[in-house]
């Protein structure tokens, strides 16, 4: 017998994956939510669900603690659906000629722009000899080298950074958020507070400039994009529009967690240039 709170898989329909028991009714019915499946009403008579236990039932997702409140959120769609959106458009996936062309390449250039204009030996070296102005300018350069930030955002970061005070001060607080010593944690929040003290606290500047330099591990938050793909996975990203480490944290573990399926999936991202490229191409309205 299963009881609310359990995981189970359902033995005819493995590839609705991992569940977990909602709610089991007196008339003998159990809603269940399916990672892959979304909320399903079944009959218990009719099925003998498996019940997974100790550390098989450990998921990122149905394991947060206000995952009850997403869960009763109506309408599913599953990440295999939206991977199938994402195969019509590049249906070579990450490897697709016209992805590479139009969503990784570009973004691998940007990066390759930071690390020969921004290395950490020639970063180091300006800041030695107290050229702020070359450091904000490289900067500049490589946040225009995509789209990624918004056209008014990039506006808001060159108008923030006129007044020698200001320059100075992103271009010592940047080099500690890419190459310091200290816990990353602390790094984020002076970064974000320099930000705000030259009024150019947004998401996306915030992180573009880890995502670039460390692609491996950090991800880039474009908030829309990211909510959406957030809300079809369930996950829980603590969303707030103002610079805070919970949200970032929250999305660094959903873009593990989005990597780890899509290579479960067999697609096979890189890195979270790719994972954060999947995000956007399943966006609705992205390439209507």
């Amino acid at each position: 017998m299963i009881a609310t709170g359990d995981k189970v898989r359902h033995p005819k329909m493995p590839d609705w994956g991992i569940g977990k028991v909602l709610e089991v009714t007196s008339d003998g019915k159990a809603r269940i939510f399916f990672i892959h499946a979304g909320e399903k009403t079944i009959l218990l008579s009719h099925v003998d669900f498996e019940k997974i236990e100790g550390e098989e039932a450990a998921h990122p997702i149905l394991d947060n603690p206000s995952f009850f409140e997403r869960a009763t959120v109506k309408g599913h769609r599953s990440l295999p659906d939206a991977r199938l959106d994402f195969l019509k458009l590049f249906p070579d996936g990450f490897e697709d000629a016209g992805y590479l062309n139009e969503e990784r390449n570009y973004k691998v250039a940007a990066r390759e722009l930071l690390l020969e204009l921004l290395s950490e030996q020639a970063f180091r070296e300006l800041l030695g000899s107290g050229n702020f102005d070359e450091i904000v300018r490289r900067a500049l350069q490589v946040a225009n080298k995509t789209n990624l930030i918004f056209p008014n955002e990039k506006m808001g970061l060159k108008d923030g950074l006129k007044t020698p005070e200001h320059i100075q001060l992103f271009a010592e607080r940047l080099f500690d958020l890419l190459y310091g010593n200290g816990e990353f944690r602390k790094r984020f929040e002076t970064f974000a507070e320099c930000l705000e003290e030259i009024e150019a606290a947004k998401w996306t500047t915030m992180t573009y400039f880890t995502f670039l330099a460390f692609p491996e591990k950090h991800m880039f938050l474009k908030p829309e994009v990211t909510k959406h793909a957030a809300a079809l996975t369930k996950a829980e990203l603590n969303y707030k529009s103002d610079l805070n480490w919970v949200t970032y944290s929250c999305l660094l573990d959903f873009a593990r967690y989005l990597k780890d399926e899509l290579v479960a999936m067999e697609m096979n991202p890189r890195d979270m240039i790719d994972v954060q490229s999947f995000m956007w191409c399943i966006t609705p309205g992205k390439y209507d």
